[in-house]
Formats: structure tokens, sequence, C-alpha cells
């Protein structure tokens, strides 16, 4: 079933590759569809909030059991009204097989492929591998993972911003010494071109054809 499944929706193009969203460089709004009692609710925030403050909205649903296909699906239509979301997290934390199976439901991988922001889907550990994995923009292999992926370190990015200010001030550096140079040489041009330049040059110039003349 899961194979049939995949084999469709790859024919409709909805796991196509060119269809994967790069993650936001700097989230405001993170959206996190998980179960509100589970770890992978609390390791998501925790990581996040180490990372960068910023807004985490939960739409909680139930992730195991014959209802949670449906359930998963209305969370992320409820997650993607949320104002200025720029991210979604979907998923749970360890378990067995069948205890992943709703996130193998085509409902599941049809309305992840369907959300109008990049989504991380963040299934059980690293070894666990679901449809909603193929349809989502990003896989983690862990809900912890995700978060580090989606929320960047905020010392790192400090650091970042630092380098390239570094880099844009000696490329401004640059184009100046550039533009005195071409200042310069511009100025030296008007001198010779000026009415007196020549006329001085002119003189010099039969001054010494002159001394040349008597010798």
């Amino acid at each position: 079933q899961f194979e049939r499944t995949r084999k469709k929706l790859e024919a409709e193009g909805l796991l196509a590759q060119e269809r994967k969203r790069a993650l936001p460089h700097l989230p405001r709004v993170l959206g996190v569809v998980t179960s509100q009692q589970g770890a992978a609710l609390h390791d998501i925030i925790r990581v996040a909030q180490a990372r960068t403050p910023l807004r985490i909205v939960i739409a909680a649903c139930v992730v195991q059991g014959p209802d949670a296909p449906l359930s998963i699906v209305r969370a992320l239509r409820r997650i993607a009204r949320v104002p200025q979301l720029d991210a979604v997290i979907v998923g749970r934390g360890g378990g067995a097989a069948e205890d992943l199976i709703a996130f193998n439901d085509e409902r599941v991988a049809r309305a992840i492929a369907s959300c109008p922001v990049p989504v991380i889907s963040a299934v059980g550990h690293e070894v666990d591998v679901t449809l909603a994995d193929f349809a989502a923009d990003v896989r983690a292999p862990t809900p912890s993972a995700a978060a580090e992926l989606v929320v960047p370190d905020r010392a790192e990015f400090a650091t970042s911003l630092a380098r390239g200010a570094e880099r844009m001030h000696a490329a401004a550096g640059r184009v100046v010494a550039a533009a005195g140079r071409e200042v310069v040489a511009e100025r030296r041009l008007l001198d010779r071109l000026h009415p007196a330049a020549r006329l001085a040059a002119s003189r010099e110039r039969a001054g010494e054809l002159l001394e040349r003349a008597t010798r």
C-alpha cells in the first residue's frame, strides 16, 4: 500500500524535487502540527527557543490511531491560516511501525504538499521513513533536528552578519579607492585639455624646437 500510494503521488508530480521549497533564513512564526501531549512538541519548543526567540503556533492533533490522519489534515489546514506563518513542522516522536501509519496516509501527504509554506517532516527516528517525508519540503530525522534545521542559532547568525558586514566594508573600500583613482585620472586629463595648459605645452614644445634649430 505504501509503494502504491507513493507511486500514485509521484506520477502526479506531488513528490517532485523541483517542488521542494527552501526553508526561511530567519523565521518569525513557526507552526507545529503534532500531539500536545507528546515529547516531540516539548523537544521542538526547547530547541527552537534556545536557538532564536520566535513565535511558535501549535495546531494540536491526534498522531496515532484511526482518527489520526483526518486530525493531522485538519491541523495542517488550521495552521495554514495563521498570519505571517513562515514554516511548519509536522510529526511525532518514535514508535513502532504501526504507530507511524497515520503519516503514510494519502490524505496527510496531500495536505503537506498543498501547504502554502515550507513543511519539515519529523516523524519518528532517523530510520523511519513515511510518505509525509516524501511530500514535505525537508525531512528531519527527529523533531529536535527539525527545530535545528528551521530555526537558526542566534550566535551563529550574529557571526555570519558580522562577517557579511566586514566583506561589505572591504568591498565598499575597494569601490571608493577605484572611484578616487578615476577622479584623479579625469582631473589630469581635464588639466591637459584646459586652454592654458595646452598653451603652456605648445610654448614648451616650441621652445624645444627652437633650441634644437639653433644648435
